[in-house]
This record gives C-alpha cells, structure tokens and sequence, in this order.
C-alpha cells in the first residue's frame, strides 16, 4: 500500500548551498564564482541575494567584492520558496538490513534539485527510514523500482557492481509510431548538446560517452509501439534519447524529438512529464552474502501488453 499521498505546493524551510573553494575558484570574486557556479541566475540576481545578506564566506557575510582563496567556505542560504506540488506516494518493495527497494511514482523527484526539496523521494523515504540512501536516480516523470543503500557497505557493494555492470536495469517505454523491428541494439553516444534555456542537456552526440540499449518490442498498438528495454549503461536519460534516436521518441515526450536530440522549437525541459517510462525490474547479486535478487515494480495499465493487462 501506498504510504502517503498527493501534496499540495509548500513553502519549504530553504537550503543551504555549500561550497569549498577548489583551486579553480582562486582569486575569483564572491560574485563572479557564484555567477559562474550557479548559471540559473544572472548577476543581477546575485548582486541582489549578496545585498540581503543571503552569502557568507568563512561565516562572514559576504558583499561579492572578495577574492576567494582555496579552502574558503561559500555558503547561499537560500531563503524558503514555493515547491510544486507533487505525489508522495511511494510503496516498499523490499527491505531488508542492508538493501530498501521502493516504488517511485511519476512526477516525484528522486533527489532534491530543480525547485524540489521537501517534494523529493529521498524526503519521504527519510521520514521512514532515516538511513537510506537511493543508489540510483529516476527522471521526475520516470515510474517505479528506486533501490536504496541501508550501509555504507551496501552502498560500496551495490555501487562496484554497477561499475562493473552486473546489475540488470529493465524497463518498460511506451514510443511513438509502429516500430519496423522487433529488437534493437542502440549504441548512440549520449553527451550534452545546446539547449536554449539551460545552455546544454544530455542528448543523442557523437562527442558523448559510449551508451548501449537493448530493445524489445513487446506489443504494437494503434500508433504507438510499447517497448522493454534492457540498459548496459547509465547515461542521463539513456532510454528516452535511444528510442528517439532511432525515430520513436516516448509518446508524449516534451524534450526529445526523433533524432534525439532537444525538439528544435521550444524544448521542454529534462523534469517536465507527460511521458510513459517505468522501472520494471532489477536484479543482482545481494553485496552481503552474495544471494541473487530479482526486484520488480508492477508497470501502470498504459504499460502493461494486452496479455498481461487481460
């Protein structure tokens, strides 16, 4: 059963953004290392936030003239703001000491970013589990299995196993148009491209990082093709630029068109929904003891073919 429900928007308690001054923010200004930090704001922005006493540096408040040296302390804290409303519904699948597998709903951040911090699953996980820790991040409208680290040894375990990658990622997608095959090996690269309002994202390039997909078309319908896919890598939002690389992007997809690369007249963002893509399964040897495990989410109607869903 579901363990919360849909919130409406908050005014959340704010955040601290905390930064220690590598070497490459030596002898900036306060000012221009923000700016250039935290490119969402301009530094007009910034001038404005210095001036409400919202920076420090070494916990002293800050005006934007001083010129930073390694080791220095820069703290924003960022006063509360109006967080979307979101659902918090989340179901644990599986717990055990060291491992906690919950079901993510659509439109719930993973992590906090993007104007979310209290409407996150790592929020709501925490209440009841204080300990864990996701292991792996779903996009916001991205459905189903999250797993979580209860150790810091799980976390290890867990984190060399998918480095090595012997933990097996399966997903369901629903794309666009009737697919010609039946199977695919999608091996475009996936590396950030301009986009208009956040300057880059992750997209289909031949400068990105080696990428691999395994496809398989589980039923056609109408016009639309409903997939499962077997990911090799991890690339920021591998599956939704893969199929859209080959000509089926996710239905309704606000960002990537069938090349995938951003849509080219007004984009939308990596957060926005409207999409189909859930997390179905995971399987992988346990880190303590070694014992195999095969986790499953129950994928929505709209995912399920006509024999299951029958």
């Amino acid at each position: 059963m579901p363990l919360s429900a849909f919130a409406p928007s908050i005014l959340n308690n704010g955040y601290a953004y905390r930064d220690h001054i590598g070497a490459a923010g030596q002898a900036q200004t306060v000012l221009a290392y923000l700016t250039q930090r935290y490119r969402h704001s301009d530094a007009a922005t910034w001038t404005a936030r210095l001036a409400a006493g919202e920076v420090t540096l070494d916990g002293q408040t800050a005006n934007g003239t001083e010129q930073l040296r390694q080791g220095q302390t820069l703290i924003w804290q960022r006063p509360p703001w109006q967080e979307e409303s979101a659902p918090l519904d989340f179901e644990v699948l599986y717990e055990d000491a060291s491992l906690l597998a919950v079901a993510k709903p659509s439109g719930l951040p993973t992590l906090p970013g993007g104007g979310f911090l209290e409407h996150t699953l790592l929020t709501q996980v925490r209440r009841l589990y204080p300990e864990a820790t996701p292991l792996h991040r779903l996009g916001r409208g991205t459905s189903g299995l999250v797993l979580c680290s209860r150790t810091r040894a799980a976390a290890s375990g867990m984190l060399r196993g998918w480095r090595e990658h012997k933990v097996q990622k399966t997903y369901r997608a629903l794309a666009s148009g009737l697919s010609p095959q039946d199977s695919y090996r999608i091996s475009t690269p996936i590396g950030p491209v301009p986009h208009p309002v956040l300057g880059s994202v992750y997209a289909a390039s031949p400068e990105g990082k080696p990428s691999l997909s395994m496809a398989r078309v589980l039923e056609r319908r109408g016009d639309c093709t409903l997939f499962e896919v077997e990911i090799h890598t991890g690339r920021p939002h591998q599956i939704r630029i893969h199929l859209a690389s080959i000509g089926l992007p996710l239905v309704n997809d606000p960002l990537y068109g069938p090349d995938g690369l951003p849509l080219p007249h007004l984009p939308g963002l990596p957060g926005d929904g409207g999409y189909w893509l859930h997390s179905a399964r995971l399987a992988f040897a346990h880190p303590v003891g070694g014992a195999w495990l095969e986790l499953s989410a129950p994928a929505p109607m709209i995912l399920q073919s006509g024999r299951e869903s029958s």
